[in-house]
């Protein structure tokens, strides 16, 4: 999904330029609280073994659905999620309906936007939830891909949504502008929202994008997140090995990007 000019607006044209810049000890703090934690099940990949495919703890059993608002032509991940009996629910306003070689039957596609707020071509997170005939205390998974709109979606999310979520796996965009104290400041609210409820147990950098180094710290610019609600293992240690056996680059015409070791060391 293209990212909305407003969007674009709101969150990155301030840009850096040099009056104000993120204390790096608050920089090097987000990082260390998003350090992956080892998780006694295992992990297990869906989808391809290139853009589109995700590690995820091997947790699945129960889980009713997946919501995956941002939807691109390829559509292994939801395959995949299908033959763990997982309902697929998919939202984009940007495409007249996915490309899958399952039928129609098979999920559910809502042509608008994940937004903050209800309207012809915006729906919040919550709403979609909703009103997609669950029951009220299932386990959910979120899949979000959807070019830096995921921060104002995530803020909007109810606790009681959050908590449905066994699994999340995000992908955040813009990482490198850490060192904008407006972006950090909303982007630390997001994450630590997410700590709140869940653990980081997986990061892996799209190697569309670069590594940025500034102050002695190196930050991808586009990573895919990987959360586990609190209740679902203990965390008693930290991941020490990336990238994971299950990691693949998303593009093979680009050259690999590995997590910094300052997101895991």
């Amino acid at each position: 999904m293209k990212p909305k000019n407003y969007v674009k607006r709101a969150f990155l044209q301030q840009g850096l330029i040099g009056k104000s810049v993120t204390e790096t000890d608050r920089v090097v703090s987000l990082i260390n609280r998003l350090r992956p934690k080892a998780i006694e099940k295992g992990m297990v990949r869906l989808g391809p073994q290139r853009d589109g495919g995700y590690v995820l703890p091997d947790d699945l059993e129960y889980i009713e659905a997946c919501f995956s608002p941002g939807v691109e032509q390829m559509s292994q991940f939801e395959e995949d999620c299908l033959k763990h009996d997982i309902k697929i629910f998919l939202a984009d306003a940007s495409v007249e309906k996915p490309t899958f070689k399952e039928g129609e039957t098979r999920f559910n596609f809502l042509k608008k936007h994940i937004g903050t707020y209800n309207s012809e071509h915006l729906i919040t997170m919550d709403s979609w939830v909703d009103g997609a005939g669950l029951k009220e205390d299932s386990d959910l998974l979120l899949q979000m891909d959807i070019e830096y709109a995921e921060y104002p979606a995530l803020l909007t999310i109810s606790d009681k949504l959050m908590r449905r979520f066994r699994i999340l796996v995000i992908e955040f965009h813009g990482l490198e502008k850490f060192w904008d104290p407006d972006f950090f400041r909303i982007s630390e609210s997001v994450f630590d929202k997410l700590l709140y409820t869940h653990s980081c147990v997986h990061i892996h950098p799209n190697n569309y994008k670069r590594v940025v180094s500034r102050n002695g710290v190196d930050i991808p610019k586009a990573a895919e997140f990987t959360f586990l609600r609190n209740d679902r293992d203990d965390f008693k240690d930290y991941q020490r090995e990336f990238p994971h056996a299950l990691d693949f680059d998303n593009c093979i015409t680009e050259k690999p990007v590995k997590l910094p070791e300052n997101w895991y060391k």
